[in-house]
């Protein structure tokens, strides 16, 4: 049988703002807050991911978790766009496709 030895870090947040740094590159970000809370995707000009970057993010705790596009980033087709997750437990992975573009899949609402 084959065994991928690949371990990743739990980015454990328990704040209502987090805006991603390079480490969580590939990583899981757990959103662990009884109020609603907020994760920012900086950009690249902040926090220079490479094209191809994926996190996973998790709606841990009670108040829902919306991941929005800082200033000058296109998430899922949108400037700065914002899209909440859909409810407790609920997860999503966003992938960087280009400079400042991001696409956000998974359990989310519609991107605004």
């Amino acid at each position: 049988s084959h065994y991928s030895p690949i371990t990743r870090t739990v980015n454990a947040q328990t704040g209502t703002t987090y805006t991603l740094v390079i480490g969580d590159a590939g990583d899981l970000v757990t959103m662990d807050n009884g109020s609603a809370n907020t994760l920012t995707i900086p950009a690249n000009s902040a926090v220079a991911f490479a094209t191809g970057t994926q996190i996973d993010i998790i709606n841990k705790g009670a108040g829902a978790t919306t991941v929005t596009g800082a200033s000058g980033v296109t998430l899922n087709g949108v400037s700065a766009g914002s899209g909440a997750l859909n409810a407790q437990y609920a997860a999503v992975s966003i992938v960087k496709i280009a400079t400042d573009t991001w696409l956000m899949l998974g359990a989310h609402a519609a991107v605004a």
